[in-house]
């Protein structure tokens, strides 16, 4: 066995590269987060290769004297901490002072900086060999340039993906960044070709700007603003609508005191916010901001700073999920600035405020409402927005948002009027909601309404439906319903909650059972309360082919104005969806 030495310096770099610098990406996330500390507004990145040939960042911080540029390529060396206070409540984005070392140990480097002085010094490191400090042209700022990442350690280079996998995350990095910081103006360029050019944006709408311009229209048109503070806490941002869901997590942006981080409590309290409105496995996507006073989160506990550890972590939890479930479940008038539409005229599912309904107002048609406007026809074509406009200006402010019916379509869809054009809900999945949300309240202020069934309904049943029948009767009752053997081989259900169909008094049964048999009473009223309440709702909401009148499809949109989360049916799918009349005028070239 050999005996035990020092390491050389180079071989400890090289070490702690490999968990610090892994990929070309990583070392763009230190550069990038180095020139945020300089206070630079201006950074701009050139690639080769994926950013294994070359990665330059340069920018227009405050620069690093002639004297500390040897000292910035040395091993926990830096200028952003001093003590163990300094570590414990840490409000700058690098402070270990290991990047720019490990970098050095495994590429080509050079570093050229001016911290207002009458010219910029430069110095250079292969293998860890630092060159002498010598004149270079470059204004005020610093530029760090790697080429030929890991070179000197073949065996890491092959664990290298390819040049457009490398460029990918090269990209998707630079995109965390920009996003927190949409004061900065950032560009990025590779193989010379520039994919992204980002100006500094200032106002209250940089923020909403930078995020359309990055992530695109459709994540705005289909995103409400997240807006809240309590005591030391901070979420701010926004968050898509469970109908822009996605089938990765490629969309989901959070940010700790400005730094991206995959957290385990926030993402759980994420998942826990859209669980209720969110469709199968599919994920949602998101830009949050977490502020809080940075003695309350540790971010020295990952090596590339990607997690974090929250002193408080259960109030942080609660604060996540309530917020962002209190957001989804009313979406807030005009949430979001209006984007233009796609050439496509898609129809979309606008952020109308649909708790304004109240339960006496009087089921009203349409025509009923602007009966005393009408106007006799006369030459001349008008567009639908501009006949809109003069309704409007009528005084109609009284039309509710989801408007008046006008038909209902194969059965399966409501037709609707409202001030900004065309309505089209999906009648099954709309009332579906409205019998799941309204089961929830019900069962959460234990005032389920139970409804005797005048003819008992009776179903063969196995051993063990009806051992848990006998066993779970508590349960049973605090779900609404009176269940009871009449056989060996024999149930009958003698009541159910009011709120559903006594015709599906048999399904509904044996849901419930099925759920008391897999896990267990306690289980059943608390994490599988929501699946089982959206299972009988499902087999309770109006199906499709049921004919409709104007009187029924009227009370069903008061009541979605009045239900909470109304825009998704209990498995994530939306429930309506808004055409505008202006949409309507190009597809018909009105006004043309």
């Amino acid at each position: 066995m050999r005996s035990i030495r020092l390491l050389s310096d180079l071989l400890i770099n090289q070490i702690a590269a490999g968990e610090v610098i892994d990929r070309p990406a990583s070392a763009l996330k230190e550069l990038l987060e180095n020139s945020l500390d300089a206070g630079a507004t201006d950074i701009t990145v050139q690639l080769e290769g994926g950013g294994i040939k070359l990665l330059r960042a340069r920018d227009n911080g405050s620069g690093i004297s002639r004297d500390d540029l040897p000292l910035a390529l040395m091993r926990h060396a830096t200028s952003k901490i001093a003590s163990i206070d300094d570590l414990q409540q840490v409000t700058s984005m690098g402070f270990r002072g290991e990047a720019l070392a490990s970098m050095a140990a495994i590429a080509q480097l050079t570093l050229i900086s001016n911290r207002a002085d009458a010219h910029a010094w430069k110095v250079e490191a292969i293998d860890g060999q630092l060159s002498a400090a010598i004149p270079a042209n470059l204004s005020q700022g610093t530029s760090v340039e790697l080429r030929e990442l890991y070179f000197n350690i073949p065996a890491r280079r092959k664990f290298l993906k390819s040049e457009t996998t490398e460029f990918a995350y090269c990209e998707e990095t630079f995109k965390r960044i920009a996003l927190s910081r949409p004061d900065v103006a950032f560009s990025l360029q590779h193989n010379g070709r520039t994919t992204w050019q980002l100006p500094a944006l200032q106002g209250p709408q940089a923020f909403l700007k930078r995020v359309a311009m990055l992530l695109g229209d459709e994540f705005g048109q289909a995103a409400v603003t997240v807006e809240h503070n309590a005591v030391a806490l901070s979420l701010h941002g926004l968050a898509a609508l469970p109908a822009y869901s996605r089938s990765s997590r490629d969309a989901q942006y959070f940010f700790v005191n400005g730094r991206f981080v995959r957290d385990k409590v926030a993402s759980h309290a994420l998942r826990q916010a859209y669980q209720d409105i969110l469709h199968h496995q599919r994920h949602p996507a998101f830009v949050l901001f977490l502020q809080l006073p940075p003695a309350q989160v540790d971010v020295n506990v990952h090596p590339t700073k990607s997690e974090v550890r929250f002193r408080e972590s259960q109030a942080i939890h609660q604060f996540i999920f309530h917020t962002l479930q209190q957001v989804l479940a009313i979406p807030a008038q005009s949430a979001v600035p209006a984007q233009q539409q796609s050439a496509a005229l898609m129809p979309i599912q606008q952020n109308i405020g649909l708790h304004v309904a109240q339960s006496g107002t009087p089921y009203q048609t349409w025509e009923w409402l602007t009966s005393e406007t009408s106007q006799p026809l006369h030459s001349g074509v008008k567009t639908a927005s501009e006949i809109n406009g003069s309704i409007n200006d009528s005084g109609f402010a009284g039309i509710p948002p989801l408007g008046f019916a006008l038909a209902q379509l194969s059965g399966i869809y409501i037709l609707a009027q409202n001030a900004h054009g065309l309505i089209v809900v999906d009648m099954h999945a709309a009332h579906e909601r409205i019998v799941y949300e309204q089961l929830k309240n019900t069962l959460d202020a234990e005032q389920i309404t139970t409804q005797p069934l005048l003819i008992p309904v009776s179903f063969t049943a196995d051993a063990l439906d009806i051992a848990t029948v006998e066993t779970t009767q508590t349960t049973l009752k605090q779900l609404g319903f009176d269940i009871a053997p009449l056989s060996p081989t024999t149930l009958a259900v003698r009541a159910m909650p009011v709120l559903l169909k006594q015709s599906q008094a048999e399904a509904a049964a044996r849901d419930v059972l099925g759920e008391l048999r897999e896990f267990g009473a306690s289980r059943v009223l608390t994490e599988r309360r929501n699946e089982l309440l959206s299972t009988l709702a499902c087999h309770s909401a109006v199906r499709a082919n049921r004919i409709l009148n104007i009187t029924e499809m009227n009370a069903l949109l008061r009541e979605m104005e009045q239900t909470e989360r109304s825009g998704q049916c209990n498995h994530g799918r939306p429930t309506w969806f808004q055409v505008s009349l202006g949409e309507l005028d190009k597809m018909f070239m009105r006004g043309q």
